[in-house]
């Protein structure tokens, strides 16, 4: 089968949505099938084989500068094409988080109304080359918010058209208004023209076709997977034994540095656990070392630096200031070795996250982990404990805690008990690679592949 996959660059920082664009991609490849990856906006970063093409459509300064330049939409192609120059998408959207939320919420209400839009003929082009060029079995978008190219898709094309939903409500909640509900109008609009909408969770599935009025038959759910390869050969080098090494259990936070994932929320309940551990009365009720350290690692847009600043300060004023550490935005080794160093997990997102990888990073790594119970999270808690690690024999009822906790949202006393929970249980030991094996089939990129597959070819 031959599929486009159009996936949206994320102006250079890593993102969930597009690398797990590029890990299906792969996936669907070594599977036989011939799926191409076509960036738009901006080029895509991912922390593993990048297998998007080395061109881009919708190029993020093109369509800006249509936007804020009408005129620039009568510029010919040659030119065109030096603006959607990968490289100089690059360099000119390293800061696009500052962009003024006025001009996104014009340029997301255009860009959804494709040939009738500003950028009017970066939908010709595109389609163009499409045409000329691969004439796919099928169409998958990685967003409705690109969706604007779709009536144009399916008038050139027999192609069926699928869209993935995953985070288009959190794009779109930053939106003033007219723009928001103007962009959900444009939407709506596009709903009739998929053949199917991909979610990766039942509770987001709903949730949006609440908003855009999606009828159920429409939505398939293909739960979300990641990469496992690597994550199971850090097993081969369990972690060092000395005695003589620092035995502080770690708290990891591996996500945005950003309010909406809950930093500061992770930062309070680390004081918090912090306090607890130097009381002799707590330190006395733990056969363990008490201490605790919290790593965090992610990327962080220069719209958070205040917010940032302000978590170090609370951090430096309960006198932690050499027991937490930011490790910056890593790359794929960084983050296995991250895993490696933690103790559990904990992104205490403070908005209903529709996919959570970062969790199954989090146990495909053996590590625990500590989520709210909103969103994907209790869909993927449950997956998870349904998943026979066990002798079917055994008289020994399954741990519902096996492979981490879930707290109420937005609850700082409820998150501190589940973490001081989690850490009393935590062994020195990691699971064992035949048990870690059968976790890995289930999460592995390749087992949602396909299943994607089989609801494009229905």
């Amino acid at each position: 089968m031959k599929i486009v996959y159009l996936t949206a660059g994320a102006a250079g920082m890593f993102c969930g949505s597009c690398m797990l664009d590029n890990s299906l991609a792969r996936a669907m490849n070594r599977l036989g099938h011939d799926c191409m990856l076509v960036p738009v906006y901006t080029p895509i970063r991912t922390d593993e084989e990048n297998v998007s093409l080395d061109r881009v459509f919708f190029g993020g300064v093109n369509v800006y500068l249509q936007q804020k330049f009408p005129f620039l939409a009568y510029l010919p192609r040659w030119l065109d094409a030096s603006l959607n120059n990968p490289a100089l998408i690059r360099r000119l959207t390293s800061k696009a988080g500052e962009t003024s939320p006025k001009l996104l919420g014009a340029l997301s209400v255009s860009m959804l109304r494709g040939t009738q839009g500003r950028q009017r003929k970066e939908v010709i082009r595109m389609c163009d080359w499409l045409q000329a060029s691969i004439k796919p079995d099928a169409i998958l978008l990685t967003n409705l918010l690109i969706g604007g190219c779709i009536p144009e898709l399916k008038k050139r094309f027999p192609s069926k058209i699928f869209v993935t939903l995953q985070g288009d409500d959190i794009f779109l909640d930053m939106l003033p208004e007219p723009y928001r509900e103007r962009s959900i109008t444009a939407m709506k609009q596009l709903v009739p023209l998929v053949d199917k909408f991909i979610v990766h969770s039942h509770d987001y599935g709903r949730r949006m076709a609440s908003l855009l009025s999606i009828p159920d038959h429409q939505i398939a759910c293909v739960p979300a997977a990641i990469d496992t390869s690597d994550f199971l050969r850090r097993y081969s080098t369990p972690r060092s034994t000395n005695p003589s090494e620092d035995k502080s259990l770690t708290i990891g936070y591996f996500a945005r540095m950003a309010p909406e994932k809950g930093l500061d929320l992770i930062v309070d309940a680390f004081i918090a656990l912090s306090k607890q551990a130097s009381s002799s009365s707590v330190a006395s009720k733990n056969r363990r070392n008490p201490s605790v350290r919290l790593k965090m690692a992610g990327w962080m847009g220069s719209q958070h630096t205040s917010f940032w600043e302000e978590q170090k300060r609370k951090l430096d004023q309960a006198g932690l200031h050499e027991r937490w550490e930011y490790c910056g935005s890593i790359d794929r080794a960084a983050k296995v070795e991250f895993f490696r160093g933690i103790d559990l997990l904990c992104v205490p997102t403070s908005y209903q996250e529709p996919k959570g990888l970062f969790v199954l990073e989090s146990v495909a790594a053996g590590v625990p982990y500590v989520q709210p119970s909103h969103g994907a999270f209790p869909e993927l808690h449950h997956r998870l404990n349904a998943i026979d690690l066990d002798d079917p024999s055994s008289d020994v009822p399954i741990d519902p805690n096996r492979f981490g906790r879930l707290f109420k949202p937005h609850q700082l006393e409820d998150l501190i008990r589940a973490l001081s929970e989690t850490l009393d249980s935590v062994s020195d030991a990691p699971m064992q690679i035949k048990e870690i094996s059968k976790v890995h089939q289930e999460i592995g990129i390749d087992r949602m592949a396909s299943r994607l597959l089989e609801v494009i070819d229905t």
